[in-house]
C-alpha cells in the first residue's frame, strides 16, 4: 500500500480534501492511504510516506523538507491554490499519483 501525506499548519484544514482523496481513490479501487499532519509533526512522518503534498498555506516549508525528504527518496510538492481551495480531491491524488509513478523503481 502506498501512503499519501498531506501537510498543513495545524492537521485540520485538510482533513475536507484527504475525505475527498479518499473517496476517489475508493471509486478508483486504488490502495492508497491518505492523512494530513501538521508541519510540526511531518518529520516523524516522512519515512512512513511515499509522497508529501505541503498545503499551500506551509509551501514556505518546501525547501526544508525537500531537503529532509530527499535522502529518503520522498518526494514533496505543494498542492495548487485552485485544486486546494476548491476541494478537488480527483485532481490533487492525480498529483500524487503523478509522483509516486515518477520515482525511480524499487521506491
Amino acid at each position: 500500500m502506498k501512503k499519501i501525506v498531506l501537510c498543513c499548519a495545524a492537521g485540520m484544514s485538510t482533513s475536507m480534501l484527504v475525505q475527498k482523496m479518499q473517496n476517489e481513490a475508493a471509486k478508483r479501487a486504488l490502495d492508497v492511504a491518505i492523512d494530513a499532519y501538521p508541519v510540526a509533526e511531518i518529520e516523524s512522518e516522512l519515512k512512513h510516506a511515499d509522497v508529501v503534498l505541503l498545503g499551500p498555506q506551509v509551501q514556505f516549508e518546501l525547501q526544508r523538507l525537500t531537503e529532509l525528504a530527499g535522502p529518503l527518496g520522498k518526494p514533496v510538492a505543494v498542492i495548487d491554490m485552485m485544486d486546494y481551495g476548491t476541494m478537488r480531491g480527483d485532481r490533487v491524488l492525480d498529483k500524487a499519483l503523478a509522483m509516486m509513478e515518477a520515482l525511480p523503481s524499487g521506491q
